[in-house]
């Protein structure tokens, strides 16, 4: 068994009990997904960061490398106020969130991922739609979540931490309350599903926490309270030093958890206050970055004992890594592709790209995926050798989420000023 295969096998395990039915080879022929499934395949991307939560997709893609408003348009649908949340894919559906400032509502919108047709949009908050903050954020920063059978939501709403469930036709099953939220920057931690739960965080200048709810009921299984700080990062769960952890960073800590338990295996100080980036590994390390009041990237054993193996400056502080056969790659925000030796730190190459990056880059084989803020895409080597470009392209005015790569197509969201007013899209790129 490869190791790619053998992720696979554990992302799988990972869900139990969810049942699953992996038919990829039958999707991958025909290109299409099954109309009626509701279980979770190798063809889904069902939460921030893909099946993996790494940002990497999985294997024997072909994706297009070159693409425009006029070139490997699959469909182009049109989405209601604004959100930098990613799309998840699930079966024949696609989940995202947005925010409606005319209406004043946060929402799901589910759109039919064969043809682009918006199949529901479910309001799940109404009115006091806060817009302070960072100008660049919005109040739909967050990636949903699906088990297979239910979609997780999380938002900032009348000044609380809120999670919800819904059926995948749109049905409301449960909320609960996860905490207060002092309003900083934003909103952005995604939800994250590990056996029977959904771990959600909330890190703010009040009562900051991290918890794990039971899917099915909404119940509150586990809650650590976290320190009186900002911070933005998402619960991301590896398997590490030999066993799966929970990794949070920020508010000037790295904190592994056991995922069922809430336990903390081990704590350290570290990082820095501010984190937005998702925890990457190559297996026995973790990299974790921040970018206030300092910069720093950081490679830390996982193993218990916390130890951190090296450490720099380099701004990393939106965009999230990327690990590939014993490299680390990142584009840091000011626009610069990086790749470093995972195990010793050393610099093997930069590259400037042009502009600023939010939305994190994609890992497709051999190929890194990254866009900046004004809708440009690199594609390009992961390589230690020297960066190598493989194509370039531009679509949207506007590029803040993160574009899903999965069963050989792209899903992008971007925005466009259409007679004088904003608009956002999600565009499905792949081959005619």
């Amino acid at each position: 068994m490869s190791l790619r295969q053998a992720r696979t096998t554990l992302f799988l395990l990972l869900l139990t009990p969810v049942a699953f039915a992996v038919n990829s080879a039958a999707n991958e022929k025909n290109n299409e997904v099954d109309d009626t499934a509701t279980t979770l395949t190798a063809a889904d991307w069902p939460w921030w960061r893909g099946p993996h939560r790494n940002g990497d997709a999985v294997a024997d893609q072909k994706p297009p490398l070159n693409w425009s408003e006029k070139e490997n348009v699959i469909w182009k649908t049109p989405i209601p106020g604004r959100g930098h949340g990613s799309p998840i894919l699930v079966g024949n559906r696609i989940f995202l969130l947005t925010a409606e400032h005319d209406r004043q509502v946060q929402s799901v919108i589910c759109i039919h991922r064969k043809t682009g047709e918006q199949l529901w949009q479910t309001d799940l908050h109404q009115g006091d739609l806060n817009v302070k903050g960072n100008a660049k954020s919005t109040l739909a920063n967050s990636t949903v979540a699906c088990d297979g059978e239910r979609v997780f939501a999380t938002f900032l709403h009348d000044g609380a931490i809120l999670t919800t469930a819904l059926d995948l036709e749109g049905k409301q099953l449960w909320q609960t309350k996860i905490t207060d939220y002092i309003l900083h920057q934003g909103f952005g931690s995604s939800p994250t599903v590990y056996g029977p739960l959904v771990i959600v965080s909330a890190d703010n200048k009040g009562t900051g926490a991290i918890a794990g709810l039971e899917r099915t009921t909404g119940k509150i299984v586990w809650k650590q309270d976290r320190p009186k700080l900002p911070n933005y990062t998402s619960p991301i769960i590896l398997t590490v030093a030999g066993k799966e952890q929970l990794f949070f960073s920020g508010c000037d800590l790295v904190t592994s958890f056991e995922p069922l338990t809430g336990k903390k295996n081990w704590e350290i100080k570290g990082s820095t206050e501010e984190c937005v980036t998702s925890t990457v590994t190559d297996g026995e390390l973790i990299y974790t970055s921040g970018g206030y009041p300092r910069n720093h990237l950081s490679a830390i054993h996982a193993d218990g004992t916390g130890k951190v193996a090296w450490e720099n400056g380099t701004r990393v502080y939106v965009p999230s890594m990327l690990m590939k056969a014993g490299y680390l790659y990142a584009v840091l925000d000011a626009g610069v592709a990086t790749c470093w030796k995972s195990d010793t730190g050393v610099e093997q190459w930069k590259q400037r790209l042009e502009g600023t990056f939010t939305a994190s880059p994609v890992l497709v084989g051999d190929q890194i995926f990254a866009t900046n803020e004004t809708g440009t895409t690199w594609v390009f080597k992961a390589s230690p050798a020297g960066f190598e470009q493989v194509a370039e392209n531009k679509l949207a005015e506007e590029v803040f989420a993160t574009p899903t790569i999965c069963h050989s197509r792209i899903y992008l969201r971007g925005a466009n000023t259409i007679d004088g007013k904003r608009q956002e899209s999600l565009y499905c790129l792949g081959s005619p």
